[in-house]
């Protein structure tokens, strides 16, 4: 991929062979709405293997005493010789190990040569194995990096003398950032790059691009109430999620949680507190020490484009903002097929 500046922009922006699908789908939303298109023949599923990883402790305090579990499918690479390296790849948010990007992801990585591991956060998961939102009685928060990271880096043991890569899409794109700049103080073994798709990089400003957005705002919120209540019936004891059903905005319903539920972790008060808390701090990009990329779209109707605008250069880091690709899209036609696994081989082989 080859990279080039923008007038007034300090970062390195595709200029040339930048994604450019067919003029019917180059719309934000057309594209958004295709990358649910799923192959039929992709390889993975049939050859994961399930692990539920000790993720350390629950911040939660819900349950101090117990460690946090979360799980996550390990599959080998489909070709011979060596392995060419790890991938593990973060989900979106209420996406999973499952989603479609991921398996598309995982079809190309392991007919590329590489192993990949596909990790659940908290509370999310395909319930394919066990029931995802059992599996910790605290509920899920994007503050949360804690144990996310203890959990990557047992993957990241997994890889032995094998390069280890992380990679997310959306808020699991945040994630990975946030682990990349962690990256300096406490190392993952063996990371060699960090790839995020299309990253929520400022939680207040995408959720308010998505309130403003019915389509959007239906989709997250169904999902994300249908999330809720099924931890409610797990433990009834602990969550009364009823006053939610009626409340039609992603903030105002995580200003509802935060104000109830805060003092189990963080003890913010309002959900602009929590956002900027799980927010990507754009200064910190100074003291990243492992290459890092970011893929996104200018036409992304979930992350707003000028989010990334403001992060500044580092020698290690390369920010593609597409002309088109909407929100984890980059799909074309004729045929159909997805782009985005192939500009993450070309930004895991350093192009």
């Amino acid at each position: 991929m080859n990279t080039n500046y923008l007038p007034d922009l300090n970062q390195p922006f595709v200029a040339q062979g930048a994604f450019a699908p067919h003029r019917f789908v180059r719309s934000g939303r057309t594209q958004t709405m295709l990358a649910r298109y799923r192959p039929r023949q992709l390889l993975g599923t049939g050859l994961e293997h399930p692990v539920l990883l000790d993720a350390g402790y629950d911040a939660t305090g819900v349950a101090p005493a117990s460690p946090v579990r979360l799980l996550g499918y390990y599959t080998p690479a489909q070709t011979p010789g060596p392995s060419r390296g790890l991938v593990l790849t973060l989900h979106g948010w209420e996406g999973c190990s499952h989603s479609t990007y991921n398996l598309i992801i995982t079809d190309t990585m392991l007919r590329a040569g590489y192993d990949v591991f596909r990790l659940n956060l908290r509370d999310h998961g395909p319930g394919l194995h066990i029931n995802p939102y059992a599996l910790n009685p605290g509920l899920f928060f994007g503050t949360l990096l804690d144990e996310a990271a203890t959990a990557v880096g047992r993957v990241a043991d997994m890889a032995g003398a094998r390069p280890f890569y992380i990679v997310g899409a959306s808020m699991g794109g945040s994630f990975a950032l946030r682990l990349a700049l962690r990256h300096g103080q406490q190392p993952f073994h063996n990371l060699r790059r960090v790839i995020a798709f299309n990253p929520a990089i400022n939680a207040a400003s995408a959720t308010a691009a998505i309130d403003k957005q019915r389509v959007f705002r239906h989709y997250f919120r169904r999902r994300w109430l249908g999330s809720l209540l099924n931890k409610e019936r797990l433990f009834p004891d602990l969550y009364q999620f009823a006053p939610l059903v009626k409340m039609p905005l992603i903030w105002q319903m995580t200003e509802w949680l935060i104000q109830r539920y805060a003092n189990q972790h963080g003890g913010f008060k309002t959900a602009a507190d929590y956002f900027h808390a799980y927010s990507v701090d754009q200064r910190a990009f100074q003291t990243l020490d492992v290459a890092t990329t970011i893929i996104t779209a200018q036409n992304d109707p979930v992350i707003p484009v000028a989010d990334f605008y403001a992060i500044p250069p580092h020698p290690l880091l390369k920010v593609q903002i597409h002309p088109s690709g909407g929100h984890v899209g980059f799909v074309d036609i004729f045929p159909l097929r997805h782009r985005l696994p192939m500009l993450l081989l070309e930004a895991l082989e350093g192009k």
